[in-house]
């Protein structure tokens, strides 16, 4: 008999597995896919980024309107936790220049492999293949060897949000879960640009040393340029104001003072080409050149109001399942404060599951970690209370 469940098997559910089990309680975990952590070791292909090393009131200010209701898991199990959970996995850490923390091995496989042997010591069992199909009373699987249900005491939910289907996180637990949700929107997601044909041969390249200003934000980062738009860490930091409707704008020259590019612009053109121009007085690159022209021609005969705000057209987002994650999901009010659903006592949810939303660059994995292991103590304490 399965006296723990966790349904999902990302960062969230093993957090909560690695909890309720440590507490000597007999965990199941169940995942619809072939094998566990998919979107975990997708995000870390590239380096995984575990947290951010910064003072923890600007941290908890990047959850805006769930910061409040994240506070005390994050008080609980923050950055500094992060890199001790991580570090005691045999994983060991770096901070790089902009205070993200990274693995050294700079991969998420040996972190997951570490997790996964200890999980297995403290006696996990897991369900590979199990897909959740409804039932809350007994939860119902589709799996390899047919219809299975399971009644445990308590259940915790990690089924993710709504991006990235194929690699688990499709949102369909909403449709038969008894609570109150919000809908599903794209987050920190590329955005959809009708390019001209000029911009062609610019496509795959990084645009660097900017600064990204949408609705009153403004952040320092790079973004490339696809055939489909704009898509990479400076966009998703800006992505929600976009999808919100603001409109963004380039700063081309954020570290150069308004009196220096004033000078540079003072240059006599004479009979140099504007690109020529461009070039050599403004030392602007060529993928910065391609967007002023897209984006501001014909050119004003003050280049210093676009140069400082070049206004950026874009479409929409990218559908969500190009999304890296979600906002929407389980409305926070449906939740008592040890993430259980108030109305089915007993059952728990985590991570991505939940109305809240994150920047990339630490912020994300740091609370789907802790609010797995908020959700995996506070059952514990359930089961325990109930004299199970």
């Amino acid at each position: 008999m399965t006296q723990a469940l966790v349904i999902g098997a990302g960062p969230a559910g093993l957090m909560a597995a690695d909890r309720m089990s440590a507490a000597g309680l007999d965990v199941t975990v169940t995942e619809a896919k072939p094998s566990v952590g998919r979107k975990f070791l997708m995000a870390g292909k590239s380096g995984l980024n575990l947290t951010k090393d910064e003072p923890f009131p600007q941290f908890l200010a990047q959850y805006e309107e769930a910061a409040s209701f994240l506070q005390p898991m994050l008080q609980a199990f923050g950055p500094r936790d992060v890199v001790t959970w991580a570090e005691s996995l045999g994983q060991d850490t770096f901070t790089g220049s902009s205070g993200r923390v990274f693995p050294k091995a700079m991969k998420a496989s040996p972190l997951l492999r570490a997790w996964m042997q200890n999980l297995d010591e403290q006696g996990v069992k897991v369900r590979t293949r199990w897909r959740w199909v409804g039932g809350i009373e007994g939860y119902d699987f589709d799996t390899p060897e047919g219809r299975q249900t399971l009644h445990p005491d308590v259940c915790v939910l990690a089924c993710g949000g709504a991006s990235w289907a194929r690699l688990g996180s499709d949102g369909a637990w909403a449709d038969w879960l008894p609570v109150r949700t919000a809908r599903f929107q794209p987050a920190n997601m590329g955005f959809e640009v009708d390019w001209s044909p000029h911009m062609a041969p610019h496509f795959g390249t990084p645009v660097k040393s900017v600064a990204l200003i949408a609705g009153g934000q403004r952040v320092r980062g790079e973004f490339v340029l696809s055939a489909r738009g704009i898509e990479g860490g400076g966009i998703y930091a800006v992505s929600r104001r976009l999808r919100e409707g603001a409109t963004l704008y380039l700063d081309l020259f954020p570290d150069l003072a308004d009196d220096a590019l004033r000078k540079r612009l003072a240059r006599p053109r004479g009979k140099t080409s504007m690109s020529g121009y461009l070039r050599k007085a403004l030392k602007l690159d060529l993928v910065k050149q391609a967007l002023l022209m897209e984006f501001a021609r014909p050119l004003p005969e003050d280049l210093f109001p676009v140069l400082r705000a070049l206004p950026i057209r874009i479409k929409g987002p990218r559908p969500m399942d190009e999304a890296i994650s979600t906002a929407g999901g389980i409305r926070l009010d449906e939740l008592d404060d040890g993430l259980m659903l108030r109305a089915r006592p007993g059952i728990f949810a985590a991570g991505e599951m939940l109305d809240w939303e994150a920047p990339t660059g630490g912020y994300l994995l740091t609370s789907c970690l802790a609010t797995g292991r908020w959700a995996g103590d506070a059952a514990v304490r359930y089961v325990k209370g109930q004299g199970k």
